[in-house]
């Protein structure tokens, strides 16, 4: 068997990529379990985030870009939001089909009630916080300033994709 040609800097980021994939998958089961009370799947609850976090109501193209997913799953899981009202379709101004996603009143309270403390369910910010147990402040903020940066070198590798 042929052994890799990597630079050791190569080989470190194999195992950090390899360790995110596993990380990945924990954190979806970890988050999924979270908000099944609520009737979320981790999917959801990402997708509501993501509607919430942007600063205007979006296409679904556009939650699903800055998502870094497939806009065909995003658009799937968005009906079925819909379905269940917690998200509406608006007319968007500048795109006839493109309709805009909000966030109706119930999505709204969803999404609040995921990230805080109700009663006897403990949810978002108090296991958050029992996960950070341990871990720096440093070294998070290192850890989401590598991830961040090899988020943008994978991106312009599929923009590099798209031109040829």
């Amino acid at each position: 068997m042929k052994t890799p040609n990597r630079t050791p800097a190569g080989e470190a980021l194999t195992d950090l990529i390899l360790g995110l994939f596993r990380v990945n998958n924990l954190t979806l089961t970890w988050g999924d379990r979270l908000v099944a009370p609520l009737g979320l799947t981790s999917a959801r609850w990402q997708i509501l985030g993501a509607i919430v976090a942007a600063e205007r109501p979006q296409p679904v193209a556009w939650l699903a870009r800055d998502l870094g997913v497939n806009r065909q799953n995003v658009q799937r899981i968005i009906n079925d939001l819909a379905r269940e009202g917690l998200v509406a379709f608006e007319p968007n101004p500048h795109h006839r089909r493109a309709q805009l996603v909000v966030l109706t009143d119930k999505g709204q309270r969803t999404y609040d009630d995921a990230r805080t403390y109700d009663d006897a369910i403990c949810l978002y910010d108090p296991r958050v916080n029992m996960l950070s147990e341990g871990l720096s402040i440093e070294d998070i903020e290192t850890a989401h300033r590598v991830m961040t940066a090899l988020r943008k070198k994978l991106e312009g590798d599929e923009n590099a994709d798209e031109q040829t």
